[in-house]
């Protein structure tokens, strides 16, 4: 009988042990985004605290930059070269082009603390456009023109990037709206590109009978509403017609969320840090509402986008993307939860406590930059030996 049993059971594949950073883009760039995320929001705290001195990029700019071309930029390039290779069929770089373009990026982190702005300035464009470049080649050799526009807005990151060195070089004088704000809403478009694609299906996969749902028309109003946003602030747009513009996109956004169920989801936390992640869309639009019309400071809309929406999504996807292509269950346990809880205070205390006590903003800062921290350090503890390790289910990738 055991002999009988024995012979039934399917051997498991074994996983040869090797060095898999190099294997597919999302392994050294999500590594390097939560590495990065580590170092530099505090860094930027402690600058904010006033107990160092400013880097080159004077105050905030520096912050901005690096959260946004740094951080964010990483895991886009991460994700897109990791999707690209899915959506084509075909390979997107790996070994030594990715380490170049993983180079690069290290290479851009440092330069612009330095005085060579020239070189500051060539590396943070050649980051995007590289990664740009990668993706086009899987992409056309995959006759995948659906997602060439993810190509383009690579591109213009690096264009936005271009533009906003350029103004910090004195070199160029063009409305600050054409560099970091106008990169933002290109992020912004991207996440809600990729909502509208996945979000829906995660909900209807993570949770059976759901029927989180897409509507058309709804769907062309949210990606409108952003792509006008871009150009409003592209032209330095302001006033009644921003104001409405904000008005309606709020109301589209809130709209889709609502669609997908969000409050049918709480059991399923793989699902519910994209939801949570998007229900900062519209809140980040009605606060820049009421920032247009002098009722609060910018910050909080700022921050409701770029820690709320940015940094709760990417978090939410370069931990569920990291289990599905190691080979892993896409199971969130305690380690993912606690990052899910503490980044989701983190842009709590860091939107609200100035909006409600602006007294309190140092405070806030600091408050949040500690739960930042606590979450990325949760990541890279956990994820970080897998990124670095062949799947687990010995496939390649």
């Amino acid at each position: 009988m055991s002999s009988v049993y024995l012979q039934l059971q399917e051997p498991r594949p074994r996983v040869q042990q090797h060095w898999a950073l190099w294997e597919l883009g999302f392994r050294p760039f999500y590594l390097l985004a939560a590495g990065f995320a580590l170092f530099s929001v505090p860094l930027w705290a402690l600058q904010f605290s006033g107990l160092i001195q400013a880097p080159l990029l004077r105050g905030s700019a520096w912050h901005a930059h690096e959260m946004l071309f740094g951080y964010t930029l990483a895991v886009v390039i991460g994700f897109l070269f990791t999707a690209g290779r899915n959506w084509s069929g075909q390979a997107t770089p790996t070994g030594r082009p990715l380490m170049l373009l993983a180079a690069l990026w290290l290479l851009a982190r440092v330069l612009v603390l330095t005085p060579w702005t020239w070189a500051a300035l060539l590396v943070n464009l050649a980051v995007p456009w590289g990664g740009a470049w990668g993706l086009w080649r899987a992409l056309k050799r995959g006759s995948n023109r659906r997602n060439y526009f993810f190509v383009g807005l690579l591109v213009a990151m690096g264009a936005a990037a271009g533009v906003l060195h350029l103004n910090l070089m004195g070199l160029l004088q063009l409305p600050t709206g054409l560099g970091l704000p106008v990169a933002l809403d290109i992020v912004l478009f991207m996440i809600a590109v990729m909502a509208g694609r996945i979000l829906p299906m995660f909900s209807n996969n993570g949770v059976p009978g759901l029927n989180a749902q897409r509507k058309a028309a709804v769907e062309r109003a949210s990606l409108g509403t952003v792509l006008a946003l871009l150009a409003f602030d592209g032209l330095g747009i302001t006033g009644l017609p921003l104001l409405a513009l904000l008005a309606l996109a709020a109301v589209v956004h809130a709209l889709r969320l609502l669609l997908w169920q969000p409050w049918r989801v709480l059991a399923k936390p793989l699902v519910w840090v994209l939801q949570l992640a998007y229900a900062w869309l519209p809140v980040h639009l009605a606060l820049r509402f009421g920032a247009q019309l002098g009722w609060w400071a910018s910050g909080p809309a700022t921050h409701a986008l770029t820690l709320g929406l940015i940094g709760m999504i990417t978090m939410g996807m370069i931990t569920r993307t990291a289990l599905g292509h190691t080979g892993r269950p896409l199971q969130a346990g305690p380690v993912e939860l606690l990052a899910y809880l503490a980044l989701g205070l983190a842009a709590v205390v860091r939107v609200f406590v100035p909006l409600l006590w602006p007294a309190a903003l140092l405070v806030s800062v600091q408050i949040s930059t500690l739960l930042w921290v606590f979450a990325f350090g949760l990541y890279l503890w956990r994820y970080g030996p897998m990124l670095m390790r062949p799947r687990a289910d010995g496939l390649p990738g």
